[in-house]
């Protein structure tokens, strides 16, 4: 915060409470960084208000950049800025704000401890690998253009895994686009993003290999009660699922309960805000 200029001449002693569950692919960390970033600018001598979007630029240096870690920015974003928002870091940023109503979901928790760095380690450098050696023989090449059905062309430089991976790559780009379409819908196709969830979830289980077997019970389970959608939450391996329930919470939400998952149903919320409160 002073890079940015942010003068601080007292400390403070704070207490911090959570009800998100910890290490469980809720983004509970960059929760945690956003609240912070918002609250220490209201109380440095400047008494600064950020915009959620320079909140979440900083809670993304603090969290991601400063440490050399391989995450993205999705999670700053989308806790600072709140509601349902498109976020486009290449070949810069871009948030887009969607008005869609989507209604409840409902957020299974396994209980699976995870390892986040090493999971998104390792599936960042897999792909990054198959980008490096396709550019050795291919300069232009990149995974904003290319069209999944022309992945096979390259097929002589890559192994039939990395084949895989593009394609799982590449398909997980084109959900994230079809449901950007769908979601700018006030009134959305329930089955629509339910059927684009589930086919995400295909990609992250069988190709990019980060569900668990508890996990695709719990989606199973939340499928058979009714649920449109349902998929693995963050990094995977382990921590939480979610389903998209809008019309039987309920029922979903003990579903997920009865394979041994903790659940809640959810709404989508706003983003980063602040309350004064007059101590007792």
């Amino acid at each position: 915060m002073r890079r940015h200029g942010l003068v601080f001449s007292k400390g403070l002693e704070c207490v911090v409470k959570g009800e998100i569950p910890i290490n469980a692919g809720t983004s509970s960390s960059s929760a945690l960084i956003v609240t912070w970033v918002n609250f220490v600018a209201r109380m440095s001598d400047q008494g600064a208000i950020l915009s959620p979007e320079t909140i979440a630029e900083y809670a993304y240096e603090a969290e991601v950049l400063e440490f050399s870690e391989p995450g993205g920015m999705m999670d700053q974003y989308s806790t600072s800025i709140g509601g349902i928002i498109f976020l486009n870091s290449y070949p810069k940023i871009e948030v887009k704000k969607l008005n869609t109503k989507l209604g409840n979901l409902v957020l299974g928790n396994s209980g699976e401890p995870k390892d986040t760095k090493f999971i998104l380690t390792r599936v960042k450098n897999q792909i990054q690998r198959v980008v490096a050696e396709l550019r050795k023989a291919y300069p232009q090449f990149s995974l904003q253009t290319i069209s999944e059905s022309g992945i096979d062309n390259y097929s002589g430089s890559l192994t039939a895994e990395q084949i895989e991976l593009l394609h799982g790559t590449v398909r997980n780009r084109d959900i994230t686009y079809e449901a950007l379409k769908a979601l700018t819908l006030t009134a959305p196709d329930h089955g629509l993003i339910g059927n684009l969830m589930n086919e995400h979830q295909d990609v992250l289980r069988d190709i990019l290999k980060i569900s668990t077997p508890k996990i695709d019970r719990m989606i199973s389970a939340a499928l058979d009660a009714g649920a449109y959608g349902a998929k693995i939450n963050g990094s995977g391996g382990g921590g939480c699922m979610f389903a998209y329930a809008p019309k039987n919470p309920q029922k979903v939400k003990e579903a997920i309960e009865k394979e041994g998952g903790e659940a809640y149903i959810l709404t989508v919320d706003e983003g980063t805000r602040s309350r004064l409160v007059e101590a007792d």
